[in-house]
């Protein structure tokens, strides 16, 4: 280890709710903990207009809220928080060395909550049109698309939550799906379908992106093969999400979907690593149990520190329940 190298009791990758979750706990049991992300409290949710799966007010809380109001709370336990891009994580001996684009820290053990990437279309032009016209942020595009007319792909929460945002703005949303139904709750199905201006096509697939400068229109192409062009001055791609845990190589063991095989206690395969939020298997992808992942992984990191007891045998979840109270 590098003289100069900074040393951390705890490091934790990912500064969304689990993450943030992970190293306020952490924290306030004592650990020096640093938090890493490459965008800033909150990750991903902070731009997102609502948020109706996080315990709170009934109307929802946007992500440019609730991730700042979680940064608070690390800020006051004594988390320091770093704007950085982690690029590997290795074992050194009984901790870790985790490297980032600006610089190498030393962690006796190490929370990974650094959540999905958005999974891409792979289609013609999508990749041309990034930017110009392809976009993941309805608050972001969806005011300066007043009056046209927009596409969604996917037939997730995501998706449907992003179409009732950019209704606010646009002249009509279609929402491009698969399956016979979105896969979204129900609730967000039935506001869509109440909204005048989202409409919904059905056993559908985007076969290319299309424009010159930017996106004029989208090619369909239905369950029964027939192709058709829908025109649009905007796509928005939502059609599910990626593990992003491509910095642990073999580190950790992983299910068949890529996410990190975690036990009751968030636990992963070697002892010190920990894993929160829907970068671990079997994970339910919801905000409030995102944030129980969090505490849980640091309750069980600060145990394994202080004991080095680590597992979710019968003694061991006893154990963490004792020290959450």
């Amino acid at each position: 280890m590098a003289m100069s190298m900074r040393e951390f009791d705890v490091v934790v990758i990912g500064a969304g709710v689990a993450g943030l979750n992970a190293a306020t706990t952490a924290a306030r049991h004592g650990l020096s903990t640093l938090l890493v992300d490459s965008l800033g409290a909150g990750g991903q949710i902070g731009t997102v207009d609502r948020i109706e799966n996080f315990p709170g007010p009934s109307e929802g809380v946007a992500g440019y809220e609730l991730g700042p109001m979680l940064q608070i709370q690390a800020d006051e336990a004594g988390v320091e928080l770093m704007l950085d891009t982690v690029e590997r994580v290795a074992a050194d001996g009984d901790g870790f060395i985790v490297t980032a684009s600006e610089g190498e820290f030393h962690a006796r053990a190490v929370i990974v909550a650094a959540g999905s990437v958005r999974r891409k279309l792979g289609v013609e032009g999508e990749e041309a049109f990034e930017g110009k016209g392809v976009s993941h942020c309805a608050s972001c595009d969806g005011p300066i698309l007043r009056g046209r007319q927009v596409c969604v792909v996917g037939g997730g929460d995501s998706a449907l939550d992003e179409a009732l945002s950019l209704a606010a703005h646009v002249a009509k949303v279609v929402i491009v799906h698969r399956g016979a139904e979105p896969t979204a709750r129900r609730s967000l199905v039935d506001k869509c379908q109440a909204e005048e201006a989202i409409g919904f096509l059905a056993h559908t697939e985007v076969e290319a992106i299309c424009g010159d400068v930017g996106v004029s229109h989208v090619r369909l192409r239905s369950a029964a093969g027939d192709v058709r062009d829908l025109p649009c001055h905007a796509v928005f791609v939502y059609v599910g999400l990626e593990p992003a845990a491509g910095f642990l190589g073999e580190l950790v063991r992983r299910d068949g979907d890529g996410r990190i095989a975690v036990d009751l206690g968030m636990n992963a395969s070697r002892p010190g690593i920990f894993a929160a939020g829907d970068i671990r298997s079997q994970s339910v992808a919801h905000l409030a149990a995102s944030a129980g992942d969090g505490v849980t992984a640091a309750i069980s990191a600060a145990r394994y520190l202080r004991l080095g007891v680590k597992g979710d045998s019968t003694a061991a979840g006893s154990q963490l329940q004792k020290d959450a109270i």
